[in-house]
């Protein structure tokens, strides 16, 4: 089992590439929100083909993103099939970063309305997020809302090693990152731009299934962020959790809902 220094090396190294990211998007951030407004301009041609779930925000907010994550050429991109949608090496690890986009509205309707259904998600946003086995390195039991463990046991195994060539001299660390984003789907507003760093899987021994959470499948996880949200083994324990963008105007119904996020922007700017 790994020591406590280790461990505290691998949250070192976590939160050493969530700066990077946040800094980057931070620096970026205006060319983001522009990149997501560009839509706007031909309105007219894919709206209707958007509302009827034909399309959807998150494929041209992924366009914009990567292609600004790309462009900036943060390590070597790797081939490997097994990943998240963005995958690279670095000096000292490998890096998995996918985008989770959420769409909230103050208009929901059921499935029988004439326009069909529209339901708010942010519910999918607020306290944790969908994580994909190929998304993270995090072995571990799930337990049930009140922390009781499931009857039968439920174990979630990912795809993602702890560490590429384990034992190897070319040994690396495997960290995962989401960059996420809430968006309005009524006016397509941008409501929250956040990065997050799932804990690597070594650091099991530390956070037991508190990182976990039940999907909708037996096989599927959620990224409980906030029953996580700082470096724990490190000084001060700096947030795992960075909210690049944060929109002003909100209503007060999504504000209630996204109070955890709120406070970590005060944090930043405090």
């Amino acid at each position: 089992m790994p020591t406590t220094q280790q461990l505290a090396n691998i949250e070192l190294l976590e939160k050493k590439y969530l700066n990077k990211y946040f800094h980057f998007l931070k620096f970026a951030e205006d060319d983001l929100l522009i990149g997501f407004k560009t839509k706007e301009k031909i309105k007219d041609d894919w709206y209707g083909l958007y509302k009827s779930g034909i399309s959807d925000f998150s494929v041209g907010a992924e366009r914009v993103l990567y292609s600004l994550l790309n462009g900036k050429g943060i390590g070597q991109p790797n081939s490997a099939p097994v990943g998240a949608d963005l995958f690279f090496e670095v000096e000292d690890a490998y890096i998995h970063l996918d985008l989770k986009t959420v769409g909230a509205t103050l208009n929901p309707r059921n499935k029988h309305h004439t326009d069909g259904a529209w339901s708010n998600n942010i519910g999918d946003y607020s306290r944790s997020i969908f994580a994909g086995t190929n998304q993270n390195s995090y072995r571990s039991e799930i337990n049930q809302k009140n922390g009781d463990p499931f009857d039968p046991k439920r174990m979630y195994k990912p795809s993602l090693p702890t560490y590429y060539n384990k034992g190897k001299p070319d040994q690396k660390i495997c960290l995962s990152y989401f960059v996420t984003i809430l968006y309005d789907k009524d006016s397509l507003d941008t409501l929250i731009i956040s990065i997050m760093c799932m804990p690597n899987g070594e650091l099991v021994s530390h956070y037991k299934t508190k990182p976990l959470s039940a999907g909708k499948n037996l096989d599927k996880t959620r990224f409980k962020f906030s029953a996580t949200p700082d470096f724990e083994l490190l000084d001060g324990k700096p947030k795992r959790v960075r909210v690049v963008y944060l929109n002003d105007n909100m209503d007060e119904e999504y504000n209630k809902k996204l109070k955890f996020y709120k406070e970590v922007y005060r944090a930043q700017i405090n």
